[in-house]
C-alpha cells in the first residue's frame, strides 16, 4: 500500500472510530473497565450534601470549619488487544471485509482506551506472531496502532489462537484488559483461554459474514480456503450439501460460545453487513454487570 494512500485511510478510519469512543463508548468503557481503586486527591471545604464519613477531622479541628477528603478513581488500566491477521479476514461479501471491521473495532477500543487515561497495546496474530506492539498512552500510539493493522502483510495464513493467547500470557505479568478479536474459526485453544481469563480480564469479539453462516445455491462452484490454500467444487444447488453446510457452521459456533461461556469470558458477535455500535455496547453493559 502506497504511504499516501495508507495515510488517508487512517485519517478516515481515525475520524469516525475516535468520533464514536468520544461520543458513545467512553462513558460505557469506563463504567466497564474500573480502576484499580481510590486514590486520594485534595482537601476542601465542607458543602451541603457532602458524606459526613469523608470529613477530614485533623483537617476540620485546626481550621475550626468543617473539611472533606476528595478521593479519584485510580485507573492506570492496560488494554491488549489480540488482533487475527489471517488470511480468512480477507473475506466479505456486502459493504466490508472482515478485517475491516476487525480494524475498526480495533480502533474504537484503543482510542476508547486513551481517552479514560490507559495504555493500549496489540498483538497480531496468525498462525504465529506477526507483531507485537507493548502498551503506551497517547494519540500517536494509537494512529501507529491503526497504521499497523493496515499495512501488516501476515507472513502466516492460519490461525492459531492457542499461541496469540500463550504468546500473550508470557508478554504481559500484570492483570490487565484483554480483548481477542478473531473470527474463531480454529480449535485447540481450550485450555490456553481458561489460563488467560483467570489471569486477565478477557473479553471475545467473534466477527463473522453473513455469507459464511448458510451457503447459497448458486449451482456449481468452486470454493477456496485462503488459510490452508486448498480449494475444491461443490454442488451447491443440492439441497443436503447446503444442509451439511449449514449443520457444521451452527455447530462451530455453538462450540465457540459454549467453550467462551464456560471459560467466563464475555464475548459478542459481530457481522459484516451490520453496524457495530450496539454489540459493543452490550458487551461493555454484560461486563458491567459482571463487574
Amino acid at each position: 500500500m502506497e504511504s499516501s494512500e495508507l495515510l488517508k485511510k487512517v485519517r478516515k478510519i481515525e475520524i469516525k472510530t475516535r468520533g464514536l469512543s468520544a461520543q458513545v463508548f467512553s462513558g460505557e468503557y469506563h463504567s466497564a473497565y474500573k480502576g484499580r481503586g481510590m486514590a486520594f486527591s485534595e482537601v476542601r471545604e465542607y458543602m451541603h450534601g457532602d458524606d459526613v464519613r469523608s470529613i477530614d477531622w485533623n483537617v476540620t479541628a485546626r481550621f475550626n470549619h468543617p473539611y472533606v477528603k476528595v478521593f479519584e478513581e485510580e485507573r492506570e488500566l492496560t488494554v491488549m488487544l489480540l488482533v487475527d491477521v489471517s488470511a480468512s479476514g480477507d473475506f466479505g461479501s456486502n459493504t466490508q471485509f472482515k478485517r475491516e471491521l476487525i480494524t475498526e473495532l480495533s480502533a474504537v477500543l484503543a482510542f476508547s482506551a486513551i481517552q479514560n487515561n490507559d495504555k493500549a497495546g496489540v498483538i497480531l496474530f496468525s498462525d504465529k506472531i506477526e507483531l507485537f506492539i507493548p502498551p503506551k498512552k497517547g494519540k500517536t500510539h494509537i494512529l501507529r496502532i491503526i497504521r499497523e493493522l493496515l499495512r501488516t502483510e501476515p507472513t502466516g495464513k492460519g490461525t492459531d489462537i492457542d499461541n496469540a493467547l500463550r504468546y500473550f500470557n508470557n508478554m504481559i505479568k500484570k492483570r490487565c484488559i484483554a480483548f481477542l478479536i478473531s473470527d474463531f474459526i480454529a480449535a485447540g485453544y481450550e485450555e490456553s483461554i481458561k489460563v488467560v481469563s483467570k489471569r486477565h480480564d478477557l473479553a471475545a469479539l467473534r466477527i463473522m459474514d453473513q455469507r459464511e453462516a448458510e451457503m447459497p445455491d448458486v449451482g456449481l462452484v468452486r470454493f477456496f480456503d485462503s488459510e490452508r490454500s486448498e480449494s475444491a467444487m461443490l454442488d451447491t444447488a443440492d439441497p443436503q450439501v447446503r444442509k451439511n453446510y449449514k449443520t457444521w457452521w451452527d455447530q462451530t459456533q455453538q462450540r465457540t460460545s459454549d467453550l467462551l461461556n464456560r471459560s467466563g469470558v464475555d464475548h459478542a458477535v459481530f457481522s459484516t453487513d451490520s453496524p457495530y455500535v450496539r454489540p459493543l455496547i452490550n458487551l461493555f453493559k454484560k461486563r458491567e454487570r459482571r463487574a
